[in-house]
């Protein structure tokens, strides 16, 4: 699915606000047949356009200190570094960014000390060279994609 319409932008809209929403409820609020919603759904899910509502579960874990660590490779090791890094479940997500970082992954912790042995764990993975951590103080704004959507 290559471009979303009107009706895939107002399903995603109502999404970015209640990711839980029931289908009934989303079909109500849109004016919309409640099979048409879940056939929009099913394409939407199917072609990765909706993530997974457990995204904010991390503080219910008891992992409520987020950071970032830039992680500097050798270049010949990048394989085994993100292997080791995805078995790693503080690692939430990894990116490989364009410009000086090799990897940006975004991690959480406990408290400080375990966001100190998260950064460790990070650190002596093969093929990492170099990690720097920045603490995230607070979420300024959430994730969200109702702007987006509005803009286009």
């Amino acid at each position: 699915m290559a471009n979303l319409d009107e009706t895939d932008r107002r399903i995603l809209g109502v999404l970015d606000t209640d990711p839980r929403r029931p289908v009934a409820l989303i079909a109500q609020d849109l004016g919309l047949a409640r099979g048409t919603v879940h056939s929009r759904l099913d394409r939407l899910e199917s072609g990765g356009y909706l993530r997974a509502h457990s995204s904010r579960i991390p503080q219910a874990l008891g992992r409520g200190v987020a950071a970032s660590i830039l992680v500097e490779l050798d270049q010949h090791q990048i394989t085994a570094a993100i292997d080791a890094l995805s078995r790693i479940p503080e690692v939430l997500e990894c990116f490989a960014p364009a410009g000086d970082t090799d990897l940006l992954l975004r991690v959480v912790a406990k408290d400080p000390d375990d966001l100190y042995r998260v950064a460790e764990v990070v650190r002596l993975c093969p093929g990492i060279l170099r990690t720097s951590t920045s603490l995230f103080l607070r979420e300024v704004i959430p994730y969200r994609v109702s702007a987006l959507l509005q803009a286009e």
